[in-house]
């Protein structure tokens, strides 16, 4: 697939954003497009740094229509909104992340989980 990006283990956000900022303008994605990517790397992987040990993968891809981004972690914890529950603090990053993106998908397993965020192109800039 064209455009993956993905030092992974001990990978930092302002490190994560870079990648991802080279891959995509290599690719020609549009500003405005890359700002709400950078929105979403930047949650992802201040969310498996902050809650999930670390980020243990990373990947930004450019698809024919959207942009995917995916984060890895050690935690089989699944995120969570606000509030939910009330003792857990947090869940608005995960909040932003489902706000901004078409969709989102999780794969979790014994190894822990893969979130994979899909922002649209949207219609090429004049």
């Amino acid at each position: 697939m064209p455009g993956s990006s993905g030092p992974g283990p001990g990978l930092r956000s302002a490190e994560a954003r870079q990648a991802a900022r080279e891959v995509l303008s290599a690719e020609g994605v549009a500003e405005r497009v890359l700002d709400d990517v950078l929105t979403v790397v930047a949650e992802l992987v201040t969310n498996a740094i902050r809650h999930a040990g670390g980020v243990t993968g990373f990947r930004v891809l450019r698809l024919p229509d959207a942009v995917a981004v995916e984060v890895s972690d050690a935690s089989p914890l699944l995120p969570c909104s606000p509030g939910t529950p009330v003792s857990v603090p947090g869940g608005f990053g995960w909040l932003l992340v489902n706000k901004i993106a078409d969709r989102t998908e999780i794969r979790s397993g014994r190894d822990g989980k893969t979130i994979t965020a899909y922002l649209p192109l949207g219609a090429p800039a004049a």
